[in-house]
């Protein structure tokens, strides 16, 4: 059964390079399928270049969907990812 949260994005910058690639490397560190979903987008979280195309911004939401046996523990790595903004200093 996936489990889904929907989150704000909150960096300055967005979900830009920088920002997908720490979510890819976060990502592949569980046992799990992740994936992004905005408004009208899709993207799996082990694809920087999927991640990117969601163009997602400052402010927007994006449900993050997670399945597997490492879902509850990766949900809330991600959540502090980007609630942290992406540890960027701004």
């Amino acid at each position: 059964m996936p489990i889904e949260k929907t989150l704000t994005i909150v960096n300055k910058l967005g979900l830009h390079a920088r920002a997908a690639t720490q979510l890819v490397k976060l990502a592949n560190q569980f046992d799990a399928k992740i994936e992004l979903v905005t408004t009208d987008k899709r993207a799996d979280a082990n694809s920087v270049l999927g991640l990117m195309m969601l163009e997602s911004h400052q402010g927007e939401e994006v449900t993050v969907i997670i399945e597997g046996q490492d879902a509850e523990p990766a949900m809330v790595a991600i959540e502090q990812l980007i609630m942290g903004k992406f540890n960027e200093d701004e």
